[in-house]
């Protein structure tokens, strides 16, 4: 047998055992955060297991546990480098995320460790947006606020975050009244229409937000 042939031989098994390798090292990964062995992730962190494997949905280790809610895990991965703005299929990030769920400890982290506010979630929006319409005070609180962070940008929907709250803003009315409120406090432009041209002002005053629709005006609305 050629040296040529012998060489390709032992590239081809060269493969496949690090092909092996990694798919055993996604297993171990994964099965530790479903056993919630924080013993066992912190071996394979120390053993330089690659932290950006994928299981079948594209979500890494660190997606996957902020999915299961262990933040304690998200935590150590985070720490030891794993990609804040890694999107998985469906185009969650573990920065959008935390943001959507209202999750301050994950996104403070997050922020601290390279957040990237140029990736969008599946309906091109930031993670202020849904912080915004789910009622996560706190957390609309720390993302208007942070040096940077696109305050008036606009998702897919025609929405900006002050849009959101008018149009679909959960938790109770206080509370929706509280962010508009935050939000304007942070300088968003409240005159950015919807995509229909209509302004969050005259959506207010469609839908019966007085409160919302006074704050809105008071602050320049049209």
């Amino acid at each position: 047998m050629s040296s040529t042939v012998l060489a390709n031989c032992s590239s081809d098994n060269n493969s496949k055992s690090i092909s092996t390798e990694q798919a055993n090292q996604t297993m171990e990964f994964f099965q530790a955060i479903d056993k919630q062995d924080i013993a066992q992730v912190k071996r394979l962190i120390r053993d330089k297991a690659n932290l950006e494997v994928v299981n079948k949905k594209g979500q890494t280790p660190l997606m996957y546990a902020l999915y299961k809610a262990y933040n304690d895990i998200a935590s150590l991965l985070i720490d030891a480098g794993a990609n804040v703005n890694a999107q998985d299929d469906m185009l969650n990030s573990p920065f959008l995320y935390a943001g959507a769920e209202g999750n301050l400890k994950i996104a403070q982290k997050a922020l601290s460790h390279g957040a990237d506010f140029q990736v969008f979630n599946r309906y091109g929006g930031t993670a202020l947006i849904p912080a915004a319409e789910k009622g996560h005070l706190d957390m609309v609180i720390l993302l208007a606020n942070t040096k940077g962070f696109p305050i008036d940008h606009v998702n897919n929907l025609g929405w900006t975050a002050i849009m959101e709250v008018v149009l679909i803003g959960k938790g109770s009315m206080q509370t929706q009244i509280q962010i508009t409120k935050e939000l304007i406090k942070a300088g968003v432009d409240v005159n950015i229409p919807d995509n229909k041209g209509v302004t969050a002002l005259s959506r207010a005053i469609e839908l019966g937000k007085k409160q919302i629709a006074e704050l809105i005006k008071n602050a320049g609305g049209k």
